[in-house]
């Protein structure tokens, strides 16, 4: 199973790459193997301004809907639109293509309340 080092990750399966005051987030390797085939992705908060760990939107497998947790509190400034027809992409590349949301980053003292790939793997058994 594949962490990046280069990414900071949560207790909730989320995935973030700090790129500046800009963040890129999604949803880790095991959390999509977990859920199985993504089926559907619904994010309907872009362009609002949310607190870390409010629910940002869901993603929704054969068997289960998720609900998706915001690492960083910030606005949300895109949203990937191309999961609105390939969902499928959580699941074959869930750390490029299958990325979910982009934000801003309103307080980057949260950074330091994420977990490294190291403290990840220990935390789901890997």
């Amino acid at each position: 199973m594949n962490f990046p080092e280069t990414l900071k990750y949560t207790k909730d399966h989320e995935w973030v790459k700090i790129e500046g005051d800009q963040a890129l987030i999604g949803i880790t390797e095991f959390a999509q193997g977990e859920l199985g085939d993504i089926v559907y992705v619904d994010i309907s908060t872009e362009g609002e301004t949310l607190e870390k760990d409010a629910v940002f939107g869901t993603v929704e497998a054969v068997k289960t809907v998720s609900d998706l947790f915001l690492p960083l509190s910030g606005k949300i400034i895109e949203v990937n639109k191309e999961l609105d027809s390939n969902p499928e992409l959580v699941n074959s590349d869930p750390y490029v293509k299958g990325w979910m949301i982009k934000t801003s980053i309103q307080n980057k003292s949260e950074i330091d309340t994420l977990l490294t790939a190291a403290q990840y793997k220990e935390l789901i058994g890997h």
